[in-house]
């Protein structure tokens, strides 16, 4: 582990922070200048930096300019006395992470340090590979998505992405397309529920001309456009059933014809598909062809709602304000650590996508850099202003909306399902997957909640142990 440095002139600051690290355990070296600094700087890092501001020679501001041109990513905390709040928000546009007002707390200054040492390693570890800046995530889902990916970088596979809507689903799509042997040639991605019916199959497969009324040209569709690369099919169970024939028929035989068609056209084409519904039970309602789910379904990856990834919001969270900041040209927010904590509370039934639509909110209509609960989207603290009960009742009930107005049938046998599995997922996570435990908290018997495990297909259940 890369060690914290400390540069200041002041001997006695130097020594609480050498006694405060000792005993912490964190590994340090402590510096009299920033000319000092600057010179370690040529041959080392470190993993965050804690420098004073008014120092004899260089400043502290000099060496934030200086170390951030060297390391884009390091923490640098900044130390300054009260009449330096000028000097701070110089600080902060010059990219330092954040200020530590003189005089300090101790145990504030090392709580500071530790969660931006955090911060250091989750932007070296979480991001994908080759340049992936939009998938981040520490939490154990997000690693075990990567490593999918990773195991897939050889493969020609069907995929079948399954998460709820805002998970970022394309986002792994196209990091499976990047990382394969198909990589030089193109990405194709189609959003099926958004195209009419009577459209998607001249959008899939194309059109002779003269094929139909309008149809003036020959025209290629995304399988022929995907030639030797990837077509992404997203929202698949949405698919219309006649389509689902035609595009079983593409997976099982490589051909197919453009509509209007006489000749078969062999399809080149790794397919990668995507929901956000549970196509075992739209295959039990007739409602999605098991023979097509089972030619999707050759590997599956699962993306996790933001819920399940709650530790992952901070890291997010800064990654869409940079970047809204950076489209923007503005200076970038910060979220306050109370703010961060009421963000990791919430439900996010958008998900990243919501996250990512409420930190744009936030660079074009917080009043200041430094965001604060109060700052916030009304409708983000309306969210908890309701009582759990309320919120999630409510939240049953615009999902029963949602389905009803598209259509679906067997709404009450879906909705039991996946409130079954919640309850026991999230029972089973707080007893450290002992099923004894989980099923006294649910007042189930054991064998009635190994039963629904199973049904359910839940996974990471540990086993009693026998005593």
């Amino acid at each position: 582990m890369k060690p914290v440095w400390i540069i200041d002139d002041d001997r006695s600051i130097r020594w609480v922070f050498e006694k405060a690290l000792t005993r912490e355990g964190i590994a340090f070296k402590a510096f009299v200048s920033a000319q000092e600094a600057l010179a370690a700087l040529d041959t080392e890092a470190p993993q965050v930096l804690v420098t004073d501001i008014r120092m004899p020679g260089e400043s502290g501001l000099q060496l934030l300019q200086k170390a951030k041109q060297l390391h884009p990513d390091l923490p640098v905390i900044i130390m300054t006395a009260y009449s330096d709040l000028e000097s701070a928000v110089a600080a902060f546009q010059g990219g330092a992470y954040e200020y530590l007002p003189k005089p300090f707390d101790v145990d504030h200054a090392v709580d500071l340090i530790r969660r931006a040492m955090q911060e250091s390693t989750q932007e070296q570890a979480a991001a994908m590979p080759q340049g992936s800046r939009e998938m981040l995530g520490q939490a154990p889902a997000m690693q075990e998505v990567f490593r999918a990916i990773g195991r897939l970088s050889q493969s020609h596979a069907t995929v079948l992405i399954t998460g709820e809507s805002g998970t970022g689903k394309e986002l792994v799509a196209s990091a499976l397309h990047r990382h394969s042997p198909r990589r030089e040639r193109p990405f194709i991605a189609i959003n099926t529920a958004a195209i009419p019916r009577e459209l998607l199959e001249s959008e899939l497969f194309g059109h002779e001309r003269g094929a139909f009324t309008g149809a003036q040209s020959l025209r290629r569709g995304r399988f022929e456009q995907a030639e030797g690369g990837t077509l992404f099919l997203d929202e698949i169970g949405d698919m219309p059933a006649e389509l689902q024939t035609r595009l079983l028929r593409v997976l099982s035989d490589g051909h197919f014809y453009r509509v209007g068609g006489q000749q078969p056209i062999k399809a080149n084409v790794r397919v990668i598909a995507a929901t956000h519904q549970d196509l075992e039970t739209r295959v039990k309602h007739g409602m999605f062809r098991e023979d097509l789910y089972h030619r999707l379904n050759v590997i599956r990856v699962r993306m996790p709602p933001l819920r399940e990834r709650r530790e992952d919001i901070p890291l997010l969270a800064r990654h869409f304000l940079e970047k809204s900041a950076h489209e923007l040209n503005v200076e970038s927010k910060r979220l306050s650590e109370p703010a961060l904590k009421y963000l990791q509370s919430q439900e996010w039934p958008g998900n990243v996508r919501q996250l990512e639509n409420m930190c744009h909110w936030l660079t074009v209509m917080a009043p200041s850099v430094n965001i604060e609960v109060k700052d916030l989207p009304p409708e983000v603290r309306a969210e908890s202003a309701a009582s759990p009960a309320e919120s999630w009742v409510a939240a049953l009930e615009r999902e029963a909306d949602q389905l009803m107005a598209r259509g679906e049938s067997g709404i009450m046998e879906e909705l039991t399902r996946r409130f079954e599995k919640a309850l026991i997922m999230r029972a089973l996570a707080h007893t450290g997957g002992r099923r004894i435990e989980a099923a006294h908290l649910l007042g189930l018997g054991r064998n009635t909640l190994t039963r629904k495990v199973q049904e359910l297909k839940i996974n990471g259940g540990k086993e009693e142990r026998e005593e």
